[in-house]
């Protein structure tokens, strides 16, 4: 123990600097026997962002913290959500991502990805997730064990290494527990469907939707067991714990804001050519040569004649069948032990185990016009009537052919799934201890894994389509049924059995890391101070393996839904760090100058894969007096490219958006389409993907460098009187070298407003990037541009005992002044500011949003009200906007003795729908979905009993 000569103002500020709890500092209060003014002891300790051990907790970097109470409050049992709620934070892969779903959570802080946060477990790396994704998976912590969480909004790459550009979420577990846990939970979804706007949309294209309330939905339960305690007499300390979690599923049927989707302008419910009674693009063949320039569009009639598919609006409602949130059942198993080997060493070993199910169920596939099948007069399946009509429309004869696209749906089929299942592994072993009275160390192990699967089922198999419809040069014999689609009704289930296929992806991931260090004081300090100086300095080696194998009919591209193949992916690489830490108290006890420290960092690494790359940083934390503070940071951060991002097999897939040079009304002119390739007679008759979904050709690039960014922080931390503390930040995120691709959409607009890219577009002959896979935008990862981000933070908490209570309020808020793109780092012209604007390209993040929090504590009551809100957020390109969101949320807890103790809340208690947006801008079910409340009023109660 040290004693800590400045601990009135480290108390007094703490709430501000975002260490709000306690829990940061252990106080003897026992006073020296000969001193009664002794003042207390304050244990030694390293908070999140600097392994230099103080007797304070003040940094010159800005850390906010949630502790176990704001986390229970919420009523959520999955951390993404609770994460979610921060206004730093933009929603990632979630429960609520279905379509395209890798089965993980991830956490995106500043919305620069989830990739360029650094999610921390105890100040340790969290492994990479599934195979899927390179991020890290926070699935694997349970909510119910976290302590608090640290969010150092700031890069810290110095300290940490590699993928820190954004900052870093540390989740501190509880590894002290004693005594014994049962808690259990339940929770669920319910809104009243009352939107007017929806249902008037519905009713236009004769769609079907629910009204009034239709109950609990998307119940969750949970069962955590929490047991802990000492051994040994004491020498020794171990938690484990066990939890269980279960949510049903949630059709986008089940709300009536999400039962049709709606088109790209939100004006209308839009819908799929690819349809349940079959729609056809039929295109004649003269000279040997397809004429793409006499296009018809037709759909089947019920008498087995065509009609244009402009008069029948045939479209498919998709909508209701996809889920609006997956269902999905996890366990996880736990422990945290240490034990004090002598005065010197204590081991300690910390292992986590989860299983976690899940399946991402998506509409009926379908043919997709997902190839150009060559058809006679001879073809076995088209009626006489049906020949002649189309012999009509092109003049043709009996010794002529014709080509079509075919747009049915499976419904005899049934809904497409993905099952994924994710098994993951973390240990952690090492000896910590003080080698003296000022210098500590710590030396330790980890080795991380996760096992995942795929399992995409019930999409239909390309190659089995062409024999089963008739095309010229292939056979159906044996037992191959044809398949029907010109015959109104006529499919089957059986017929549509034959084209039904499953793919399936194996992956596995390992981290393992080797780590040491020392930390402590020197012996002098600088004449101006009393403290001496701290340092640290260590070694750590990262060892990163990545495969994900993929079955033939995946490596082939077979199943149409896919949009192209999803080849195999192996990799691996290393990195050596070697890093250093200061932290100088320059001036001390003067006025105007209670202390004035300065932090220096470097870190130096060499990775197998990109070469060496240094980080630094360089910080000053200036407290004026007992209440007020000025802090100051400078860090050189970075992100090596990931396996994904290096190895990743490059082929055609598809991407969401839209093409500006498709439709009878082009976003882009003649002159300008012609640039992307559009042949000049083809302008204004290339029909536009109803689903807003175009081919691309991506994949990984080997030759990438790691990326670099530099973030600059400075605020302000002040207690202007007994019981408020703030907190105001500016920050300010400059990135360069950023491995990223330009975007297929903005390829091609760049391509006619500025004449670049134009190379990376190919077009089929029909002036297509949708209807043939050999259409495609060339959207390849590289080192491209850059990225600006500026903004402010505020955290303001007061605390005053009234009415016999406490009552707590705080603010947590977040101002985005500059959120700049830069596709082309040497081409400002391009560049695009994402603050406070939705797009295809830019997340529905506010410039302002914040919440405010009341806690009123008295006797064994406790009631949290919550106030979330999201500012008004443009729609680029037009002259319409997101409005101001407001959500307000009610929890309280009562404990009725030593054993037992009930909690219960609303979130959303207004049971306020989220805003709705256009095909091309919802995340899901024509929303943002996992960032604004999805699905109305969230119920959620918990029973804890304590032993």
């Amino acid at each position: 123990m040290f004693t800590n000569t400045k601990l009135a103002k480290s108390v007094k500020l703490a709430c501000a600097f975002g260490a709000a709890s306690a829990a940061l500092f252990t106080a003897n209060v026992a006073m020296a026997q000969d001193d009664a003014a002794a003042e207390p002891e304050v244990e030694k300790i390293s908070v999140t962002g600097s392994r230099i051990k103080r007797t304070d907790i003040e940094t010159s970097s800005p850390i906010l913290a949630i502790d176990a109470q704001a986390i229970e409050s919420t009523g959520f049992t999955r951390i993404e959500d609770v994460m979610n709620t921060l206004p730093q934070i933009e929603a990632a892969e979630t429960s609520f991502s279905v379509n395209g779903a890798t089965g993980v959570a991830n956490l995106d802080l500043r919305g620069l990805g989830a990739e360029r946060t650094l999610v921390l477990v105890n100040g340790r790396r969290l492994q990479p997730g599934g195979v899927y994704s390179q991020a890290p998976d926070v699935n694997q912590i349970p909510a119910s064990l976290v302590k608090r969480v640290d969010v150092l909004t700031g890069g810290a790459s110095t300290v940490y290494g590699s993928d820190a550009v954004a900052g870093v979420v540390n989740f501190i577990m509880d590894t002290d527990f004693t005594g014994l846990e049962i808690e259990g939970g339940a929770a669920g979804y319910q809104h009243d469907n009352d939107n007017a706007f929806m249902q008037g949309l519905m009713d236009d294209s004769g769609y079907d939707y629910p009204s009034g309330s239709n109950g609990i939905g998307g119940e969750s339960y949970n069962l955590n067991i929490t047991a802990g305690g000492d051994f040994d007499s004491g020498r020794g300390h171990i938690t484990a714990y066990a939890t269980w979690r279960r949510n049903t599923e949630m059709l986008q049927g089940e709300r009536d804001y999400s039962s049709c989707a709606l088109n790209t302008s939100a004006t209308a419910c839009g819908g799929s050519s690819t349809a349940d009674v079959p729609n056809f693009i039929f295109y004649p063949v003269v000279g040997g040569e397809v004429d793409y320039t006499d296009e018809q569009w037709l759909s089947l009639l019920g008498d087995g004649g065509f009609a244009p598919l402009s008069e029948t609006g045939n479209l498919y409602n998709y909508a209701p069948v996809n889920h609006f949130m997956r269902p999905n059942e996890r366990f996880t198993l736990g422990s945290f032990a240490e034990y004090e080997i002598n005065d010197k060493a204590r081991v300690y070993v910390e292992t986590s185990f989860m299983q976690d199910r899940t399946s991402g169920q998506i509409a009926e596939s379908g043919t997709f016009y997902g190839a150009e099948y060559l058809f006679d007069y001879d073809n076995p399946i088209m009626s006489d009537a049906q020949k002649s009509q189309i012999q009509d429309l092109f003049g043709q004869t009996d010794a002529d052919q014709f080509v079509t696209y075919i747009g049915k749906r499976n419904t005899e089929g049934g809904a497409r799934s993905n099952s994924l299942e994710h098994n993951s592994f973390r240990i952690v072993t090492g000896v910590d201890g003080w080698i003296n009275d000022t210098w500590s160390y710590d030396i330790n192990y980890m080795y991380a894994g996760t096992s995942s699967s795929s399992a995409y089922q019930n999409d239909l198999s390309l190659p089995t389509i062409g024999p089963r419809v008739g095309e010229v040069g292939t056979e159906c014999t044996d037992e191959c049924l044809y398949y029907e689609v010109f015959t109104p009704n006529g499919v089957t289930a059986e017929m549509a059995s034959q084209l039904s296929g499953t793919a399936i992806l194996n992956g596995n991931t390992s981290l393992q890391v080797f780590q040491g260090y020392v930390a402590g004081e020197f012996d002098y300090a600088l004449p101006s101070a009393v403290t001496p100086i701290g340092a640290s300095f260590g070694f750590e080696r990262r060892e990163t393996d990545f495969e994900r194998i993929a079955d033939s009919i995946y490596q082939e591209g077979s199943l149409v839904g896919q949009g192209g193949s999803t080849p195999s992916l192996i990799g691996e690489f290393d990195v050596n760090d070697i890093f250093g830490e200061l932290s100088i108290p320059v001036l001390e006890g003067m006025e105007g100058v209670e202390a004035l420290v300065v932090d220096l960092g470097f870190r130096f690494s060499d990775y197998s894969t990109s070469g060496r790359a240094n980080t630094y940083k360089v910080g000053v934390d200036w407290a004026v007096n007992d209440d007020w503070k000025v802090r100051a940071s400078f860090n050189r951060a970075i992100r090596a490219p990931n396996i994904s991002e290096l190895f990743a097999v490059q082929n055609v897939g598809l991407f969401q958006g839209t093409d500006p040079c498709a439709g009878d009304e082009p976003a882009l002119t003649a002159e300008q389409c012609a640039a992307t390739g559009l042949a000049t007679e083809l302008y204004g008759n290339v029909s536009a993907n109803p689903a807003d979904q175009y081919n691309e050709f991506a994949g990984g690039n080997p030759e990438l460098e790691p990326e670099e960014a530099d973030t600059f922080t400075v605020g302000i931390v002040g207690s202007p009187y007994e019981g408020l503390n703030f907190s105001l930040d500016y920050f300010s995120i400059d990135m360069e070298k950023v491995i990223a691709d330009v975007g297929a959409e903005r390829i091609i607009n760049i391509c006619g407003t500025a004449g670049l890219f134009c190379d990376n577009i190919q077009r089929a002959g029909s002036g297509s990037l949708w209807l043939s896979q050999d259409a495609f935008v060339t959207n390849l990862s590289d080192n491209i541009g850059g990225r600006t981000l500026r903004g402010i933070d505020v955290d303001t908490r007061y605390s005053v005992e009234t009415g016999g209570g406490t009552l707590g309020l705080s603010l947590i808020g977040s101002y985005n002044l500059e959120k700049t793109f830069k596709p082309v780092s040497d081409n400002s012209a391009l560049d695009y500011d994402c603050s406070g604007v939705v797009s295809v390209d830019c997340f529905a993040q506010p410039e302002w949003r914040h919440t405010v929090s009341a806690n009123y504590n008295v006797g064994d009551w406790s009631v949290i009200g919550r106030w979330r809100y999201y500012g008004e957020v443009d729609i680029e390109g037009t002259e319409n906007q997101i409005s101001a969101f407001n959500f307000f949320d009610l929890s309280g807890s009562y404990i009725f003795n030593e054993h037992l103790r009930i909690s219960a809340g609303v979130n959303n208690v207004l049971d306020k729908e989220p805003p709705l947006v256009g095909s091309a801008l919802a995340t899901n079910a024509n929303t943002v979905a996992g960032f604004y409340d999805t699905l109305g009023r969230y119920l959620f109660t918990t029973v804890t009993l304590t032993y």
